[in-house]
């Protein structure tokens, strides 16, 4: 029996119907919650694809614009991240709120006998099951930042790399004109003498 029933005065028919009502506007809500989050989670994967894309479309543009566009990409990386974080949060919060429902719900129908002792080790391991989760997000919140980093370092050195082949080619340029000068300036040592 509903405990809001009890309240409401209802014959059984009546405590039937309130029952049926209550589990059909149940059964509603998490089918629209389902689909909510389906939706939220296309979107996501699609501004992941899009970011991915325009990441590979930056790093092919000329080196001035690129810096500035790949800083907006990372901005925009994090933001993205931080609402992949927030809907998983929110997903597993529902979740565990659910599992709590249902376990704290057969406990009142009677369909199920969970003593104190069972939901205290229950509700301990969920609380520790998040930390491990928050844990791991924070890890791997870690990992995409130094990747982030060993990017950024990447194309630094990339960079340099160029310098290096443009002074390498700027030096080769010197060195052969240095020796056609100086073989110049000796052919008019020779007419001298």
């Amino acid at each position: 029996m509903h405990p809001s029933s009890k309240c409401l005065g209802f014959s059984s028919t009546g405590k039937m119907l309130f029952l049926g009502y209550c589990e059909i506007t149940a059964t509603v809500s998490i089918e629209l919650k389902k689909q909510k989050l389906s939706e939220i989670k296309e979107g996501l994967d699609e501004a992941d694809a899009l970011i991915r894309k325009m990441d590979l479309e930056a790093r092919s543009l000329q080196p001035s614009i690129k810096a500035t566009l790949l800083a907006k990409l990372r901005e925009y990386k994090h933001y993205l991240n931080n609402l992949k974080t927030d809907v998983k949060r929110i997903t597993s919060t529902d979740t565990n709120q659910a599992a709590r429902d249902e376990l704290l719900e057969s406990g009142i129908n009677g369909t199920m006998t969970v003593s104190a002792d069972q939901k205290g080790r229950l509700l301990m391991s969920t609380e520790r099951l998040n930390q491990s989760t928050d844990r791991i997000k924070e890890s791997r919140r870690t990992m995409l930042e130094t990747e982030e980093l060993g990017v950024s370092i990447l194309q630094d050195l990339h960079q340099q790399r160029q310098s290096l082949l443009h002074a390498h080619s700027t030096v080769r340029v010197s060195s052969n004109l240095s020796f056609q000068i100086y073989r110049v300036s000796l052919s008019f040592a020779q007419e001298k003498d």
